[in-house]
C-alpha cells in the first residue's frame, strides 16, 4: 500500500517531459566566447552563436518511449 514510483515510471516521466519540451521548443541557441588574440592586457574576443535543432522524430520517440516505460512500470507493480 504506499509503494512509491518505480524506476521505470520515473524514467518514463522524464522522457515524456523531454519529449514535450522538444515539441514546444524545437530550436535553441547557445553562445560561446572565444579569445581571438591577446597582447599584454589587451584581449580580443568573439562570441559565436550556434543554433541547435531538435528533430520532431526525436521528440516523438522520447514521448512514445516514455509512455511505454510508464505503462511497464504500472504493469510491474501489479
Amino acid at each position: 500500500m504506499g509503494r512509491g514510483m518505480s524506476g521505470l515510471m520515473i524514467a518514463g516521466a522524464v522522457l515524456v517531459l523531454l519529449g514535450l519540451v522538444g515539441y514546444a521548443i524545437p530550436i535553441f541557441t547557445t553562445q560561446q566566447t572565444k579569445d581571438v588574440a591577446k597582447i599584454g592586457d589587451l584581449k580580443v574576443q568573439t562570441t559565436e552563436h550556434t543554433e541547435h535543432v531538435i528533430p520532431p522524430i526525436v521528440s516523438g520517440g522520447a514521448l512514445v518511449l516514455g509512455v511505454v516505460l510508464i505503462g511497464a512500470g504500472f504493469y510491474q507493480r501489479r
